[in-house]
């Protein structure tokens, strides 16, 4: 009966907690929502931070390195040369920290994607070979890339560039630490399926090794085997991290065996499609470009819209070079009147400029006029893949960055250029 009698006080002392319980899940769900939305208002105003950033440092670096490049073509004395050739290493260098702290950045705010394109390993590890020539050859050093065993050589689909930057990682961490002997790079299928194989790769040397206690430490992100103030090499830290970031996107691991005073023999394992068709043919080369662009295309009449004094000074210089005509805008608003006046037979376009931008301006010439079809490149220091994006989005052909590789600029103009002239016939 007592029960009875007190089951509507309990039924309203229920609902009365209930309710209490309600307002509590909406203040945590507003809670949430708001640390939700300051969350992503920190990323976007990184993520811009950094855009922002690596513009105005790549944009300098431009100036420096095509000016260094420029005065190395014209010098013929040896000791100006090994200067001038320790200057471009340094810039190198620094352009490398401002990749790696980028690459890092993206990574962790979920912006880097992967490319999915056909491609054989023999050319990835003949660059990699290419780019340690030299330092392998001033430490005195043997670089042994092993034959490709069967099932190696075949066609594979997935990201060659970021599996290339994984063993140039690798491998040039291997010369830095070793002082005598050799560095050997290997490569297997060690797993196929219909679609996809699993690939392991092998960086060993004869350095100094590393002790069991740094090991555990080496993939983290700014760690290095000496952090000490003495320490006798150098590096970010960022190296390790950033491989074994893009391996676990590539759907492998990374690991290392060493031994102080014996060596190491850092391993990684990716997954790549596979595919039964040939890969494209390669783009000529750097060297042949450069003479294909004398020889059929001198005379071409270039628009370069840039702002920025020395970039404008070393892009013509580059230009000029290959006997192409240059004619400058120093803001979107001269490029977009400059191309409405005249035909030229490729544009090459700064995002960043006063006046209008890049995009804008592009957008100007393709809605009507003698240029409207002509191939638009953009040549920009931001480095993230949206950037790319919207510079085709806005109508531009392709996307050439900064600091500029000679080379890379002359095989884009000579694609575009002889694109063009196909068009046309």
């Amino acid at each position: 009966h007592r029960d009875l009698h007190s089951f509507p006080t309990r039924r309203s002392s229920d609902l009365a907690h209930i309710q209490a319980l309600n307002v509590d899940l909406e203040i945590a769900n507003q809670t949430l929502l708001l640390a939700k939305e300051a969350a992503d208002s920190a990323s976007k105003a990184k993520s811009a931070f950094l855009a922002n950033m690596s513009h105005e440092l790549r944009t300098p670096m431009n100036g420096i390195m095509g000016m260094v490049s420029l005065v190395r073509a014209r010098v013929a004395e040896p000791k100006l040369q090994h200067q001038l050739d320790r200057a471009m290493e340094a810039a190198s260098r620094l352009l490398l920290i401002l990749n790696e702290i980028l690459d890092l950045s993206k990574i962790e705010a979920d912006r880097l994607t992967l490319d999915r394109v056909e491609f054989k390993l023999a050319p990835v590890l003949d660059n990699v070979a290419a780019l340690l020539a030299h330092k392998t050859a001033e430490k005195g050093l043997r670089l042994d890339i092993q034959p490709l065993p069967a099932g190696a050589g075949q066609t594979f689909v997935g990201d060659a560039l970021r599996l290339g930057q994984i063993l140039i990682n690798l491998a040039g961490n291997a010369v830095k630490f070793t002082e005598h002997g050799s560095i050997t790079i290997a490569a297997e299928v060690v797993g196929e399926t219909t679609d996809a194989a699993l690939l392991r790769f092998t960086i060993r040397d004869t350095g100094i090794g590393i002790a069991p206690d740094v090991q555990q430490r080496l993939f983290k992100a700014f760690e290095q085997a000496d952090s000490s103030t003495t320490r006798k090499y150098g590096g970010t830290g960022l190296g390790l991290a950033i491989c074994k970031r893009l391996v676990a996107m590539m759907g492998g691991d990374i690991g290392v065996d060493s031994q102080p005073g014996i060596g190491s023999s850092f391993w990684f394992t990716i997954r790549l499609g596979r595919t039964a068709h040939e890969p494209p043919a390669l783009p000529a080369a750097a060297d042949d470009s450069e003479v294909r662009l004398r020889q059929f295309h001198a005379g071409a009449r270039i628009l370069l819209a840039e702002d920025e004094p020395i970039n404008q000074e070393v892009t013509r210089e580059l230009l000029e070079q290959v006997a192409l005509v240059v004619d400058l805008a120093e803001n979107g608003e001269m490029a977009v009147r400059m191309a409405g006046e005249q035909l030229y037979e490729l544009i090459l376009m700064d995002m960043q400029m006063p006046l209008l931008n890049g995009l804008d301006a592009t957008r100007a010439i393709r809605a009507g006029g003698p240029n409207q079809h002509t191939p638009i490149l953009a040549m920009t220091a931001n480095a993230f893949s949206e950037d790319r994006q919207r510079c085709l989005e806005a109508g531009m052909n392709d996307h050439v960055g900064k600091p500029v590789d000679p080379d890379q600029l002359y095989l884009h103009l000579l694609h575009w250029l002889e694109s063009d002239k196909k068009a046309e016939d």
